[in-house]
């Protein structure tokens, strides 16, 4: 237990004292982050290398103990090994992380780097062995170790968006473990999680709104794959069935926000890698909630988490199931408060059997398709636009094409209509008539657009040569097709 103290104790005092000191130095080089009144908006440049003073701090602290002697009991002895197997992948994840700071890293860089840090760990011992009640062993428990580890990484570096986040949450995670190493019995987990505590509660004094210093992508992505690997080794020791879920809970924020950015960039068909307003502080912060609320708001969310990880890691089994379905009820509570929009339009996309609805409108279009390329004259055109036009809601087609005009009402039209209009060629075109109480996908009007334009535009060569109209004729119908587009006016699309 003394051991114990003296980790954390020492690393406070060195984070205490480093992190101003080095603050001051990344001033003078000119290693700090510019505002963008965008994402980032902050008054002045703020240097952004936090994570240098609390790997400095983490480190020293061990140097300590060892210059003084106090390894404690042999079992804590015999646990420090695992901190030195570590080692080269803590090395690599900080090194990755400071040059991106400095330089700029790429994304696939990054990724390759955190993907050969988290192998390191891997070979070091590091493995997740049991997910969602069910044993990993053999190759399987390597590549989803991996997982675990980077996506721990980038939680963390996507959660730092406010003064004092994610260095407060990831506090709260390792105080978490700390509890859960000592109600285990586990030296090894709480010999590795004390210093982190330590240096990161020194850390955030001068982190914590307003910052004058950044966590940074070194510090960020340091402190979650260091949490992640020590989540995995609680996640061996922990008697629960589910293994790493009480691992997940402790850090369910940082986890949370980076799925939540996933599948909503996802839906988006916007790059994962894509930065945006979106993310849970975000999303706080446009509700009218100060920088201070939010964070404070956050960490009583994790603490909750964290308190709720532990009951089900170390309670009954009569405790470990309704602690994990509250759990699960308050994430769905907060993502309901949180009100993507994303979401929500894929609720109602399944729950109005829209899925199905597309599936068939694809259908449609792609049977069009077919019968378009393989009709030998207008009549068989017609048929198809006339047979897509029912499929897909339509009031109303027009077709004209090779000199001849076809028309049709396949539904009492409303009074209040929407039009999509789709030149063919210079004569030739085709138009839908919609009603507005009836909605279409943009998707599907696009590609249906697309389709009878690619397709038609050849058609109308070929049925134009066939009919050879003279020049008095074309001259007559091209006088005819420019007053009608007169008087249709600007076409609505949606």
């Amino acid at each position: 237990m003394l051991s114990t103290i003296l980790l954390a104790a020492s690393s406070f005092v060195l984070s205490f004292l480093l992190t101003p000191l080095v603050r001051d130095l990344a001033r003078r080089l000119g290693w700090v982050d510019q505002p963008d009144n965008s994402r980032k908006r902050h008054a002045t440049p703020i240097p952004r290398i936090g994570g240098v003073p609390i790997v400095l701090a983490y480190a020293g602290s061990f140097f300590i103990l060892l210059f003084m002697g106090l390894w404690g009991s042999s079992t804590i002895g015999q646990s420090l090994p695992l901190v030195w197997k570590l080692l080269p992948a803590a090395v690599l994840i900080f090194a990755t992380g400071l040059l991106d700071d400095l330089i700029g890293l790429k994304p696939w860089q990054k990724l390759s780097a955190e993907t050969v840090a988290a192998g390191f760990a891997c070979f070091g011992g590091i493995q997740v062995q049991s997910l969602a009640g069910s044993s990993v062993h053999g190759f399987l428990s390597v590549p989803i170790t991996i997982i675990w580890l980077v996506g721990c990484a980038n939680a963390f570096n996507l959660v730092d968006g406010v003064d004092g986040l994610a260095s407060g949450l990831g506090l709260v995670a390792s105080l978490t473990m700390l509890v859960a190493g000592l109600l285990h019995g586990d030296a090894g987990l709480v010999i590795a999680t004390a210093p982190l505590a330590g240096a990161l509660l020194g850390f955030l004094l001068f982190n914590f709104s307003p910052a004058s210093i950044f966590l940074g992508d070194c510090g960020s992505l340091w402190v979650g794959f260091m949490l992640g690997c020590y989540g995995a080794i609680w996640s061996q020791k922990s008697a629960t069935v589910l293994g790493i879920t009480a691992p997940v809970m402790a850090l369910s924020i940082p986890l949370l926000d980076t799925a939540l950015s996933i599948a909503r960039r996802f839906l988006r068909q916007q790059p994962i890698f894509s930065g945006d307003r979106g993310h849970i502080h975000h999303r706080l912060l446009d509700r009218g909630l100060t920088p201070r609320r939010v964070v404070l708001l956050l960490y009583a969310a994790s603490g909750l988490g964290a308190g709720l990880s532990l009951l089900q890691s170390t309670g009954h089994n009569g405790v470990k199931g309704p602690a994990v379905a509250l759990f699960c009820a308050v994430v769905w509570v907060g993502i309901q408060y949180l009100s993507y929009q994303e979401f929500g339009a894929a609720v109602r996309l399944f729950r109005r059997n829209s899925l199905r609805s597309m599936v068939k409108s694809h259908v449609s279009l792609h049977a069009c398709e077919e019968s378009l390329r393989a009709a030998a004259n207008g009549e068989e055109c017609w048929q198809a636009i006339r047979a897509v036009g029912r499929e897909l809601g339509f009031c109303n087609v027009v077709l004209c094409l090779g000199g001849r005009r076809y028309h049709e009402h396949l539904e009492r039209p409303a009074s209040r209509r929407w039009m999509l209009h789709i030149p063919v060629s210079d004569l030739d075109y085709v138009r839908f008539m919609c009603d507005f109480g009836l909605t279409i996908a943009p998707t599907l009007v696009a590609q249906l657009a697309d389709l009878l334009h690619q397709t038609l535009s050849a058609k109308a060569v070929e049925f134009r040569t066939d009919v050879r109209l003279t020049p008095q004729k074309a001259a007559a119908s091209g006088s005819r097709m420019r007053a009608e587009a007169y008087h249709i006016g600007k076409v609505r699309q949606l």
